[in-house]
């Protein structure tokens, strides 16, 4: 698994592997794709700013201009769809190596798809990820490896620390 780009399957991975580029010349970064709705479906892009910073207003809706026109040109989604771009946020999803690995010692919550010792979601602390697996502790003190492929989900917690660390960054930067 590439630690730049998340894990998406199906319409999601192709409308990962359209944008993406379209990001990266901009300076952002993809973290998710979502497509949610089948009548008239949304496209819901969050994106972060490659150099670290804050995104902005003006980011997404740059982003949602210059994603559209490739959209529109590539044409993964037949009929009408609606587009909405976003920063990860606070609370963000974990959907690279890269954001298990910069927010290790942060609460998370995950699911995956085959169950692990008999369940499926898991709330812990952040250990980091490597090229098979993202690590949780768990609040019973054991550790979990969840393996890439049955991530189904997995986002931050929204903690004090986890403000502090942001907020440092943010006044840092």
């Amino acid at each position: 698994m590439d630690s730049d780009l998340p894990l998406h399957t199906g319409l999601e991975a192709r409308i990962a592997a359209i944008v993406a580029p379209t990001l990266a010349d901009m300076g952002f970064e993809l973290v998710r794709v979502a497509v949610m709705g089948r009548e008239k479906p949304t496209v819901q892009i969050m994106a972060d700013r490659a150099d670290g910073a804050m995104i902005s207003v003006e980011d997404c809706e740059a982003i949602s201009r210059a994603v559209g026109a490739v959209m529109d040109v590539e044409d993964p989604i037949p009929g009408e769809w609606m587009l909405e771009v976003s920063s990860a946020g606070i609370d963000r999803p974990l959907t690279r190596r890269k954001d298990w690995n910069r927010f290790v010692g942060h609460r998370a919550r995950a699911e995956v798809v085959e169950p692990i010792g008999g369940q499926k979601r898991f709330s812990g602390v952040v250990l980091g990820a490597d090229e098979q697996h993202a690590r949780l502790r768990l609040d019973d003190g054991t550790e979990v490896a969840l393996p890439w492929a049955d991530v189904r989900r997995a986002k931050l917690v929204l903690t004090d620390a986890l403000i502090d660390a942001t907020a440092t960054k943010t006044t840092t930067n």
